[in-house]
């Protein structure tokens, strides 16, 4: 595991660090708007079950994604009609929506996140990546890399590389919501973004 403390003058080189980790099929913790973050490709169906396995989740509870632009969430989700009003109302920020897929098999969780960061690593990266946040499940939040990597640092299973910003305020998880067609909502996990 690499802890990479990142400062304004290194935060391009830990984003192509954590964007070579992502290609490669690597898992990274990093910040978000709420909390820190594991991270992966979700694509890769070897590095997500490292997210599980980091984390010890239970394998049919769902991890969500967060993206640089509504454009990229539409890659992988239909955001039309009441989905994209809402959307343009709430994003970027503390909001995840559950959409279709665009494949119409099954449903994303996404957001686009407020974090200037995330922003930067997602695009950056050129597609939405996975984030849950980091810790074991049931535990307590990581809010700084410290916490990261003494939570992390004698697992066997672990982040391959953990970016730094220090600690972070403690503030509330995203609020999670499905939009029904009719503009119905119905909140999934209440958090920051009260509807």
């Amino acid at each position: 595991m690499i802890v990479l403390r990142v400062t304004k003058r290194n935060i391009k080189i830990a984003i192509a660090a954590a964007v070579k980790v992502l290609k490669r099929g690597g898992v990274i913790a990093y910040p978000t708007e709420t909390t820190y973050g594991l991270g992966c490709d979700p694509r890769n169906a070897k590095a997500v079950r490292r997210i599980y396995a980091i984390k010890g989740r239970e394998k049919k509870k769902p991890l969500l994604l967060v993206a640089s632009s509504t454009a990229q969430v539409k890659k992988v989700a239909k955001l039309v009609g009441a989905n994209l009003e809402f959307a343009k109302r709430f994003w970027p920020g503390p909001l995840t929506l559950v959409l279709p897929a665009r494949n119409g098999k099954k449903e994303i969780a996404a957001r686009v996140s407020s974090s200037k960061f995330v922003q930067s690593l997602t695009e950056a990266y050129g597609f939405p990546i996975i984030s849950t946040s980091a810790n074991k499940s049931g535990k307590k939040e990581c809010r700084s890399g410290r916490a990261i990597a003494s939570t992390f640092q004698n697992q066997k299973n672990r982040p391959d590389f953990v970016i730094d910003v220090g600690s972070l305020p403690k503030r509330k998880v995203s609020t999670v919501a499905r939009v029904g067609e009719d503009g119905r909502v119905e909140v999934l996990r209440h958090g920051a973004v009260r509807i």
